[in-house]
């Protein structure tokens, strides 16, 4: 079976560049659940965010903390349901519409990247609309391992003849047409049981997104993409790297490790709850030893004891110790999948560090050690009526979701047969591929 009936979801409907529109998004994350629900106005284009097509101001927000998810994946239906129940009913209520279709973000189910090419004779010398849908097509007949269901399909760079790296072939002359096709894909039961217990909130799942091109879109700026960045985004139970280059998302990966792994040590370390030991990394917590860490006291409850038995005192070092080892492991793993897939050199020497566990004290200065470049803090960006408590890192997954429907006209699926997506008259998928090639890139 060729990658495009792998699809999860039909086609995402383009968004208008001239049109407002409102979005509802649901980023299901293993530590937090967010809904945004926002407005898309119509924008001229704006000077670091040039793929934009409109400006989201969001009108509701509701997060919860994330239950039944491990890994990104879920592991306990009804609970993951509750929570998605609870996000949405608060982001409904300070929004004052009715949320009936989102948007969704996946970062379990082992995301992967696969690359595909495809070469086709150009039929009239010029090429056209028809070409470019035959060389999409023919590099989307390649199977993807079994159990697998494409997430994106992404059209990294076309070829004519012998010049490599042409944005939009449309038009040009030429006798052969090539095209390189990025295809990201997730183990097909971890999408389906997200999407699963979405559904039976009795919503409809629009579309997945991997929660690294997510980020990526809300915290990088052109430039950056342009030149090359790998996106880390270091959630509770997942750490997923996005590499961009040339503009266009070219390599995905994840790990079963987060944030959550740090808690977990600490409690185990200092023999506390992991209520506790969560407060005590938020507080106090630290990738990286200063000279006052010896002389600073905390307290700590044991696992057996109440708030009201007077605690133990250790001194900060001891903490920053437990926690150093874990993300110093993260971020080798990181480096490692980068080197051993062959993108450590597209990324730059840039990564932006993004998603809650990114906001550790001293990480920065921890990943420039090991991953040896240029190291900031993504934050999301270009968007309004954020609350100041939803302008950090741990936001950005969310945010990129409202803007992947001004940027998915790029992507490549066949129609489905009888969804509203493939309709007939002037929506149908020749007219979309010929908009898509006016409009793209």
């Amino acid at each position: 079976m060729s990658l495009l009936q792998h699809g999860l979801t039909p086609r995402l409907k383009p968004l208008s560049a001239r049109r407002s529109a409102t979005l509802s998004v649901l980023d299901i994350g293993t530590s937090k659940i967010v809904c945004l629900v926002a407005e898309l106005q119509p924008v001229e284009t704006l000077a670091t965010l040039r793929g934009r097509t409109h400006l989201a101001r969001i009108i509701g927000i509701g997060h919860q903390r994330s239950l039944g998810l491990k890994g990104g994946a879920v592991v306990d239906l009804e609970a993951a349901e509750t929570a998605i129940r609870q996000a949405v009913h608060a982001a409904e209520r300070m929004a004052r519409v009715e949320v009936q279709s989102v948007i969704v973000s996946l970062s379990g189910g082992r995301l992967g990247s696969q690359h595909f090419d495809a070469k086709v004779p150009v039929r009239t010398g010029a090429v056209t609309g028809a070409d470019v849908q035959r060389v999409l097509e023919a590099a989307s007949t390649h199977s993807i391992s079994p159990g697998r269901a494409v997430l994106h399909a992404l059209p990294t760079g076309y070829s004519l003849d012998q010049q490599s790296a042409v944005v939009d072939p449309s038009g040009m002359l030429g006798e052969r047409l090539g095209v390189d096709l990025h295809v990201v894909t997730a183990e097909i039961a971890a999408a389906r049981n997200l999407m699963l217990a979405v559904e039976n909130t009795h919503l409809r799942v629009e579309a997945v997104i991997a929660t690294p091109y997510a980020s990526g879109l809300s915290a990088l700026v052109d430039d950056e993409a342009e030149m090359g960045v790998a996106v880390v985004d270091m959630g509770g139970g997942t750490t997923s790297v996005g590499v961009f280059s040339g503009g266009h998302l070219v390599h995905c990966d994840a790990l079963a490790v987060g944030g959550h792994h740090v808690t977990m040590d600490i409690a185990r370390g200092l023999s506390t709850r992991v209520a506790a030991a969560e407060r005590l990394k938020t507080l106090y917590g630290a990738a990286m030893a200063t000279a006052s860490d010896e002389r600073d006291m905390i307290a700590v409850h044991g696992v057996d004891e109440d708030e009201r038995d007077l605690p133990h005192h250790i001194p900060k070092s001891h903490l920053v110790r437990i926690i150093r080892p874990r993300v110093e492991e993260v971020l080798e793993l990181v480096r490692d999948r980068l080197r051993n897939a062959g993108f450590a050199a597209q990324a730059g020497r840039r990564v932006v560090l993004t998603g809650g566990a990114s906001q550790l004290v001293g990480l920065p200065e921890v990943a420039r050690r090991i991953l040896q470049g240029q190291v900031r803090i993504g934050r999301p960006l270009g968007i309004k009526g954020l609350p100041e408590a939803a302008k950090g890192p741990a936001f950005s997954a969310a945010v990129g979701l409202l803007v992947y429907p001004q940027v998915s006209h790029v992507e490549h699926f066949e129609p489905r047969g009888q969804t509203g997506h493939a309709g007939l008259g002037s929506d149908t998928y020749l007219s979309k591929v010929g908009r898509w090639i006016r409009e793209s890139f």
